[in-house]
């Protein structure tokens, strides 16, 4: 088994929500891959490059960091056995030889030291229990000059699915989308808090822009619906709800994504994100 103390999240990815992500892997990306390009272009990766994908999921992140390395390597890392499984069978159908997919908690992952190039996640950074543990850990794993890159959700009301599902409040126990400082979606929303966590963690040259992508949800406002909350926030909240209030909520929440309809049925929605960089120091005085 692999060493894991983020156990609560180990618990929820090997879970429903874990097999929610993995039979869902197609539309996951279609929601998120307006940041792949930003992400693996901040990332500098190229040509031998070894790189170490966080929180990879169903690996399609890890798999691009491949393809534009094709002398390196990429080494994808998850708590999700569920996502990590599609993951291998995603690459071995595409023929990608040069990644791997790894099972473990980045927080006390015995990475060999200075294995890579650059370490990336596309938002799989949020949850960490010890944010600077992790990466510390993930720092030891860069070579001197190596470069980490993220993405994750900056502040919650610049996120239309947050919007959307703050329609429900009259329905469904909605609560605080937008909680930053533990581990959770919007844990680092705030870049004064993710430039202390990285300096604290070892970094230097911290830089966090601002990037937004508009994702597709669904095909029509109501497949939409029926997919977000059927997400694990979504189904977190309908299980606090009786049969009138989760059938109000789906038709509340139809009528709010009808206005994000494109021409084509398809329903987009704006993600607004951090984009950060950091690079492990060079030199005999440099942290770690």
């Amino acid at each position: 088994m692999p060493d894991i103390v983020n156990t609560e999240q180990a618990q929820a990815w090997n879970g429903p929500e874990g097999a929610h992500w993995a039979r869902n892997q197609d539309r996951w990306n279609a929601v998120n891959e307006g940041f792949n390009e930003p992400l693996l272009d901040a990332a500098g990766i190229t040509g031998g490059h070894r790189t170490l994908d966080l929180g990879c999921g169903s690996g399609q992140t890890t798999r691009l960091a491949a393809l534009r390395a094709p002398q390196g390597r990429a080494l994808g890392l998850d708590l999700s056995g569920p996502m990590l499984a599609e993951a291998r069978a995603r690459a071995e159908r595409e023929s990608i030889v040069n990644v791997s997919f790894a099972q473990g908690d980045a927080q006390v992952h015995p990475f060999e030291a200075g294995a890579f190039d650059a370490a990336i996640s596309r938002y799989g950074v949020m949850f960490f229990a010890d944010p600077v543990a992790a990466f510390g850990n993930v720092g030891r794993a860069l070579r001197p000059g190596g470069r980490l890159a993220f993405v994750c959700p900056a502040d919650a009301t610049l996120n239309d699915w947050v919007t959307a599902v703050a329609s429900l409040r009259d329905f469904l126990p909605v609560g605080d989308f937008g909680q930053q400082g533990l581990p959770g979606m919007f844990s680092l929303a705030s870049p004064d808090r993710i430039r202390d966590v990285l300096t604290t963690a070892g970094f230097t040259d911290v830089t966090v822009n601002q990037a937004q992508a508009y994702g597709a949800w669904g095909r029509g406002a109501g497949d939409a619906a029926e997919f977000l909350l059927g997400t694990g926030p979504g189904r977190h909240l309908m299980e606090q709800a009786d049969t009138t209030a989760r059938a109000r909520a789906l038709r509340t929440l139809t009528d709010h994504l009808r206005a994000h309809e494109a021409a084509d049925g398809t329903v987009r929605l704006r993600s607004t994100s951090w984009v950060v960089t950091a690079d492990r120091p060079t030199g005999p005085s440099g942290r770690p």
